[in-house]
């Protein structure tokens, strides 16, 4: 920028009318120029340190010494844009653009004036004459568009700038968003089916016609257009997204997993469409548990999203549905990767309980006790099992410890009186447990409040 307004600078400086030229004696001209320089070196010193007010002191006094220089009025907009004196900006910039229409910078001034004052309209005037000068500037246009919902302007552009230039994230953010209107999904999808038509070994544009038929619940077109793309590109891994939901539709597990399998192990597929995948592969697993090895095998597509937690979360599904001997199944997987994730700890030892596996979960607990000695949950599920386990000493001697780091849980702190209770039972102490049961009770009455 610095090197453009340099060169205009000292062409302004040369630029004195020739009618002035053929008037003036040789020693006028010396003058002129000379105090036009001085005037013009004085405005840039007095921009420099901010002092606008004087650099438009001496950018006055250098217009009346070249009323048509257009360098002068773009500088004088440029002081006047630091003021947010927008107006009187915006009239020098213009000013400059009628002098030397081919002054670039000059109309990015009027840009940054319609920008700054929120005037997208004008500044899409603007800006459709920037393009001339650099094809940059239609990534400005087409936000401009955006913001005055000129959406038909705006997709007709992406659709342009993606087919010369390549996508990009924002674009394709704009053109999801105008695509959510369904007045503008018919010419899109004639579009893509006119580029299919065109270039039928361009995968990307399968893709974006199968989103489209699946967003307005168009399976069967959609399911179409998977099948064709899987002709024409047969190694298309995108094919397999419709195609699994096709054969899962129908009931068909074997061509599910093994379109399923081809998506997971996909690196060109994105991470929440194969997080769907695999949540409707589960639901649809769960009625045909003949394919829980291929579920297991799926999981494993996920060991390094640290993201989701897959096996964590499949393991919710089931203990939901009560289903604990394969909640404990999926706890178990995940902790394997990660061994200190205490959420997945508490409810695999509820999980433990809850499916009568007393023996495993007093083993468990007590290990997860001396890596995790302050979690009172672990030494409740210890007492828990050893009262079931009729070990009734272990269990006292678990709950005594453990409920001191108990902190503003009273569900907690009822459920430990309770089992402190079952143990001093056990161990035939009966004032022991009266003392521990009314306790239970009292805290009972408090959660009621």
């Amino acid at each position: 920028m610095k090197k453009i307004i340099v060169f205009g600078f000292l062409f302004g400086m040369f630029f004195i009318p020739n009618t002035l030229l053929a008037q003036a004696e040789p020693e006028d001209i010396a003058s002129i120029n000379n105090d036009f320089e001085n005037y013009f070196y004085e405005s840039l010193k007095q921009k420099g340190i901010e002092n606008y007010d004087k650099a438009v002191e001496a950018l006055e006094k250098c217009k009346d010494i070249q009323p048509e220089n257009g360098i002068v009025y773009f500088e004088l907009g440029k002081n006047y844009l630091s003021q947010k004196k927008y107006k009187d900006a915006y009239d020098n910039f213009e000013k400059a653009t009628k002098i030397d229409p081919k002054n670039r910078w000059a109309w990015v001034g009027m840009y940054d004036v319609c920008y700054e004052t929120r005037d997208f309209n004008q500044a899409i005037i603007i800006v459709e004459t920037l393009v001339e000068f650099k094809v940059d500037y239609k990534e400005d246009l087409t936000s401009l568009y955006m913001e005055t919902q000129q959406f038909d302007k705006a997709l007709t552009l992406i659709n342009d700038l993606n087919e010369t230039v390549g996508k990009t994230e924002k674009r394709e953010l704009y053109k999801a968003r105008i695509l959510q209107d369904a007045k503008y999904q018919g010419s899109e999808k004639a579009d893509l089916i006119a580029k299919i038509k065109k270039n039928p070994k361009d995968e990307a544009n399968y893709v974006a016609l199968i989103f489209m038929y699946s967003q307005s619940n168009q399976e069967e077109k959609a399911l179409e257009v998977a099948k064709q793309l899987e002709k024409e590109i047969p190694s298309s891994d995108w094919a397999q997204v419709s195609l699994f939901k096709f054969h899962l539709n129908n009931n068909d597990g074997d061509k599910t997993v093994k379109a399923m399998n081809i998506v997971l192990a996909s690196d060109k597929i994105d991470k929440k469409i194969k997080h769907r995948i695999l949540n409707e592969f589960l639901i649809f697993s769960k009625n045909n548990p003949q394919y829980d090895k291929d579920l297991e095998k799926a999981i494993g597509y996920f060991d390094n999203d640290k993201e989701v937690r897959v096996a964590k979360e499949i393991g919710k599904f089931y203990q939901a549905k009560k289903e604990w001997s394969k909640a404990i199944k999926y706890y178990e997987m995940h902790l394997k990767s990660a061994a200190d994730d205490m959420e997945t700890i508490i409810l695999l030892s509820q999980a433990y309980a809850e499916n009568v596996q007393f023996d495993i979960l007093a083993k468990f607990s007590e290990e997860q006790m001396q890596l995790f000695p302050t979690q009172p949950q672990l030494y409740y599920y210890n007492g828990l099992a050893n009262n079931q386990l009729k070990n009734y000493k272990k269990a006292k001697d678990a709950l005594e410890s453990g409920i001191d780091f108990i902190v503003d849980d009273i569900a907690l702190e009822t459920n430990f009186n309770i089992q402190l209770g079952e143990a001093f039972k056990g161990l035939g102490d009966a004032k022991m447990k009266e003392m521990y049961f009314t306790k239970a009770n009292e805290l009972l009455k408090k959660q009621k409040k």
